[in-house]
């Protein structure tokens, strides 16, 4: 990606080295199952827990690291994603809001409780912001053989694209119905959410490529890869147990690439519908 020299985002908070100062919400196998599905790009997990407490997470005394290539990066993704998403609100008569992105070490916490960086990255719509611990590039790199600043950049467009359902009003319909559905239900619901924030995640791309040419030849490739690595088949196989289709949350790697190749080379919102019957 040609990155460097590019606008940044004044919307990231840098949590990193401060200590998180709540308990998790619930505990126990609650816990375990939030930490499990976490580990490759959890929706709210708030969802999870069953609980998302109300108001803003408690104010923390900001007192910023100095700025690394890597944090300078996500900001740079973020700033883009802005740029994205404000033209598209707007073409609809609409106003996008932006999310903050928050990077935190070890722990955090959020209006969706409190989150450990075994999670992965998260997007919380209870203060609309997107967690990550920035160490997640390392295990992207070596535990899922993801590399590539692309790829990295698909994780924060994700994200975003949660906080895009958020703004649409899809995810409080789509939590809402999780909690009346069957687990096998639910998790098809989870998959759908999963696999339209990866198309969003390829909107993006598609902007970022055609209208502000940041992409050099092989990124696509990495974000592919990514999307690929991810896929609950492939995860469930790597950690040595049986593929579970009803157990899924966050589709197949050939579902996950596929939204994210119609985002990409489509460029529109209304393509990336898995909620549609069949669509999937």
């Amino acid at each position: 990606m040609r990155w460097q020299n590019q606008e940044r985002s004044k919307n990231v908070e840098d949590r990193r080295g401060m200590p998180a100062k709540r308990g998790l919400i619930g505990g126990g196998i609650g816990t375990v199952i939030l930490v499990l599905v976490g580990l490759y790009f959890g929706i709210d997990p708030s969802v999870l827990m069953q609980a998302v407490p109300q108001g803003n997470s408690p104010s923390i005394e900001q007192q910023r690291p100095a700025p690394d290539a890597m944090s300078e990066f996500v900001s740079v993704v973020l700033a883009d994603t802005e740029k994205t998403w404000h033209d598209i609100f707007n073409r609809s008569g609409r106003t996008y809001e932006e999310p903050k992105l928050v990077l935190f070490t070890g722990a955090v916490d959020s209006a969706c409780g409190f989150a450990q960086a075994a999670m992965g990255p998260f997007y919380c719509p209870g203060d609309r912001k997107v967690y990550i611990d920035l160490s997640f590039y390392e295990d992207l790199k070596t535990r899922f053989q993801a590399p590539g600043d692309f790829a990295q950049a698909y994780v924060i467009a994700h994200e975003v694209g949660h906080h895009v359902q958020n703004l649409l009003g899809i995810s409080d319909k789509v939590q809402e119905k999780m909690r009346l559905e069957s687990k096998a239900a639910a998790n098809h619901l989870s998959v759908q959410m999963e696999l339209q924030a990866d198309c969003f995640a390829g909107i993006w791309g598609y902007h970022a490529d055609r209208s502000r040419n940041i992409l050099e030849t092989g990124d696509l490739e990495e974000a592919l890869g990514a999307a690929s690595a991810i896929g609950d088949d492939r995860i469930m196989k790597q950690s040595g147990g049986t593929i579970v289709p009803d157990a899924f949350t966050h589709g197949t790697s050939e579902q996950r690439v596929r939204w994210f190749r119609r985002g990409f080379e489509t460029g529109d919102p209304a393509q990336c519908d898995t909620f549609r019957e069949g669509n999937l």
